[in-house]
């Protein structure tokens, strides 16, 4: 809360002592727990090639992993939202906490594919009423006037949330994993040592130098007996790898009733293949060599490479002219071997996924003990609370405005389905996430598809948006409270709802715009995208807290139902997001397919900005207060 704001609280008429500021501690709990929210969320994205090697999973289980999550998040929205607004938020919220904690920490001692998606699973249910019962918090602890500013903050500890998750989990997993003896590759870690032949062997010795390919680049850079031992190891991984696509490839009228379960015989073949001792022994030394050099990093064969930010690190001050330890190169040519290899080569960081939950996981209980000593269900119930502060609270409450104390009812499913602006506002946030999730899942792609952008600054790039997107929350808050005050609810949660959409809209109508510029233009400038693609962060960002505010200003004593049922469809638009990219783009997009990308986004955030017109805040969906019963 603003520094003005509790200039003005001070300033409420007829309060006879200075009022107690118990309220600013719910919301930085709130906050503080938003914030552990996409921590426990994200830190599994950032850990998951290291999850995929450890319990051995195919890519298609970490995407039915993360997956999981969502599906039971989305779900679960409604029923938790209930939950706080009958039983009241503090014991629920607790519980939620509790609940999504003990999971996430659970996920670190799996060693099933059955219990790592049941575990992640349980996460969702847990996640699901986190924003809902933090909006019913706010609504019972934050003057009126207030609800913009402190939903922003909510929202903003979200983003903190997702912002630091890959940094700290990634300076955990290296914290968790330091101890490792040796970089050296050894016989355990050569997870496919037929398969790394097959990619570090050129299928047409001209094409042994050709950029953008580690196997390709380092072939070379192998002594005559690794050579010697790749090539054979290669052979062997080829002849089933032909077999199997020759039998993918047949057409319509050569299939065999058993021609599946030979493809998948000679899969199982291919990912079971070994290398006999002597080969073996030839390519480790030479991949140990490779990690002894004085040199081994080239831009155009590992620049598309997932390097971890340990090597990042490395790299850069290699960069910049500076001196890095023999060990310190040595660990880094690992790292680049591993990253070059994913499937093939074993990942030093292994070891230190699994502690990391953990440590979330304490984090989260220790955050719900907290909960439970700070907040209460009602300013008057509080013991920190004085008389001056509740009446605060209390002041400023529209008179059509409905009470958000009370206990809940049945859900008012009834009531939701008939408001029009409900429905306007669900749809809203499905076109919104549609258009949004680009931003944090294509963008690098994006950028090193079509600009080649190099590693290093290709990061940079990506993580400028987002953190604009931070600022858009905070001013976000401040605005629309600020029209709330003037225009009133209706038009104070209306306006920054719709016309920053059409704003984010914008953004990739620019994109659109600069790609028409041929590339010896100055507006067809890679940074002039990045600022494009700024905007439609800032923009959504910038409405986010009128969202929040929406919800608190219609639902009552049923906030978290109100904003569950909200929240659910903007999961599912988050979930349908994928599909679209992936059916839009394909395998290898061009410039047209980007287009086509940044287009349908765009359409997606104008289809938000128009239904947000017609949403009227002023118009209550909870029943009047003297009803007990939500329908």
């Amino acid at each position: 809360m603003s520094h003005a704001g509790e200039q003005s609280d001070r300033a409420e008429p007829g309060a006879a002592i200075r009022p107690t500021k118990v309220r600013y501690f719910v919301v930085m709990i709130a906050t503080v727990a938003a914030v552990i929210l996409y921590l426990d969320r994200f830190c599994v994205s950032f850990a998951a090639d290291y999850i995929k090697e450890d319990l051995q999973l195919t890519q298609s289980q970490i995407g039915w992993f993360f997956s999981a999550f969502f599906f039971s998040y989305a779900l679960a929205q409604v029923p938790s939202g209930w939950l706080s607004d009958r039983y009241g938020a503090r014991i629920m919220f607790a519980i939620y906490i509790l609940a999504w904690s003990f999971f996430t920490a659970l996920i670190g001692a799996v060693h099933s594919f059955a219990m790592l998606l049941i575990t992640r699973l349980a996460c969702g249910l847990g996640q699901a009423g986190a924003y809902p019962t933090s909006a019913s918090m706010i609504s019972k602890w934050v003057p009126f006037r207030r609800r913009g500013t402190a939903s922003a903050w909510v929202s903003l500890g979200g983003r903190i949330g997702g912002a630091i998750a890959p940094l700290l989990t990634g300076f955990l997993i290296f914290q968790f994993s330091q101890n490792e003896t040796s970089v050296e590759l050894s016989s355990a870690d050569l997870l496919n040592g037929p398969r790394l032949c097959a990619k570090l062997h050129p299928s047409e010795e001209k094409d042994a130098t050709r950029p953008g390919d580690a196997g390709k680049y380092l072939w070379p850079r192998l002594s005559a007996d690794a050579q010697t031992a790749v090539r054979t190891g290669a052979e062997q991984f080829r002849r089933p790898e032909q077999q199997r696509l020759q039998l993918i490839t047949q057409q319509e009228d050569e299939f065999r009733d058993d021609r599946q379960e030979q493809i998948e015989s000679l899969q199982k073949q291919m990912d079971n293949l070994r290398l006999n001792r002597s080969d073996e022994a030839a390519l480790l030394k030479a991949l140990n060599q490779l990690i002894g050099s004085s040199e081994l990093y080239n831009e155009k064969a590992f620049g598309s490479t997932k390097l971890a930010r340990e090597a990042l690190k490395t790299y850069q001050r290699i960069n910049a002219g500076e001196s890095v330890s023999e060990a310190e190169r040595r660990r880094f040519h690992r790292l680049l071997l591993e990253a070059a290899f994913p499937d093939e080569v074993s990942k030093i960081y292994v070891s230190g996924w699994r502690p990391v939950m953990y440590v979330y996981g304490a984090a989260g209980i220790f955050l719900a003990a907290l909960v439970w000593i700070v907040y209460r269900n009602r300013p008057e119930l509080h013991p920190w609370c004085n008389s001056a502060e509740c009446t605060l609270i209390a002041a400023g409450r529209p008179p059509n405005a409905p009470s958000p104390h009370g206990k809940a009812g049945k859900i008012p499913l009834r009531r939701l389905l008939k408001s029009g602006s409900m429905w306007l506002s669900c749809l809203s946030q499905l076109g919104t996430n549609i258009g949004w999730i680009f931003l944090v899942t294509w963008l690098p792609r994006y950028l090193l598809s079509q600009h080649q952008e190099p590693i290093l600054r290709r990061g940079l790039m990506a993580t400028i948006p987002l953190t604009i997107g931070i600022a858009g929350v905070f001013c976000g808050g401040w605005l629309t409270d600020w029209l709330a005050s003037r225009l009133g609810v209706r038009w104070g949660r209306r306006w920054p709802m719709s016309l920053t959409r059409f704003g984010a809209a914008g953004g990739y109508a620019l994109c659109l715009w600069l790609s028409t510029f041929g590339a010896e233009s100055p507006l067809n400038n890679v940074w002039i995208y990045v600022a494009a693609l700024s905007l439609v962060a800032f923009s959504t960002d910038l409405g986010l807290p009128a969202a929040w505010a929406f919800n608190q200003d219609v639902g009552g004593r049923y906030v978290g139902s109100i904003l569950g049922w909200g929240n659910m469809w903007g999961n599912l638009g988050a979930s349908f997001s994928p599909l679209i990219y992936n059916f839009i783009l394909g395998e290898q997009p061009g410039p047209g397919e980007w287009n086509m990308m940044f287009a349908v986004c765009m359409a997606a955030f104008i289809f938000s900005g128009v239904c947000c017109l017609g949403i009227d805040a002023a118009k209550p969906i909870a029943p009047p207060d003297r009803d007990e019963d939500g329908d």
